[in-house]
């Protein structure tokens, strides 16, 4: 009889026993997945909404306002971040941004349709052969990557005026959200640097 007890009572618990495991390995997945979610927003290209944010220094993570990029200032480093999660879009180089405010009556037709308060946003990785663009001409409100020495003019289309660099940096379209900036489109243009495109002609 007590082993009869013990097996009605080892069949009994059979189900709750299934259970338990089935709910362990689901506390256990949970986490993997969440960290998933948060990596895979992490590395994805900038999304309309996201809000942008100071990359470096004192600052990184918090928003950018108008207020804060300085006509003709050297540009300030940016990504972009969800504006929900939170989560900084900076596991993918290519989403760093060079952000920078000009003259309106300097900017394109085409630069001008970008732009948010007369500030603009482009790629802030050199198409020449990916290194970051730095430097800054305040004289001629010009880029300059500091490897070779390759030159855009952001006021129209961050277009290629001296160096080696074989195209464009591709722009970010902006948009103004509660007084902050944020990402209004996709990147236009051709964005990476010429060292990914087995196509281009071999650097100078």
């Amino acid at each position: 009889m007590p082993e009869r007890r013990e097996t009605a009572v080892a069949y009994r618990n059979l189900p709750r026993r299934r259970v338990l495991k089935g709910c362990c390995a689901l506390a256990l997945y949970a986490p993997v997945a969440a960290r998933a979610d948060e990596n895979e927003d992490a590395a994805a290209p900038p999304q309309e909404g996201d809000a942008l944010v100071f990359a470096y220094g004192d600052r990184a993570g918090q928003p950018i306002g108008p207020a804060d990029v300085a006509l003709g200032a050297k540009q300030i480093i940016a990504f972009p971040m969800h504006p929900v999660t939170r989560r900084v879009r900076d596991a993918a180089r290519l989403n760093q941004l060079i952000v920078v405010r000009l003259p309106p009556e300097k900017l394109s037709d085409e630069t001008r349709a970008r732009a948010a308060d007369g500030i603009v946003a482009y790629s802030g990785v050199c198409t020449h052969t990916g290194c970051d663009v730095t430097d800054w001409f305040g004289d001629s409100l010009r880029f300059k990557c500091p490897c070779h020495e390759s030159e855009f003019d952001p006021s129209d289309a961050a277009r290629v005026v001296g160096g080696p660099a074989p195209w464009q940096l591709a722009a970010l379209p902006l948009k103004l959200v509660d007084g902050a900036l944020a990402v209004a489109g996709p990147f236009e243009g051709k964005l990476g640097f010429q060292a990914l495109d087995p196509f281009s002609a071999a650097p100078p």
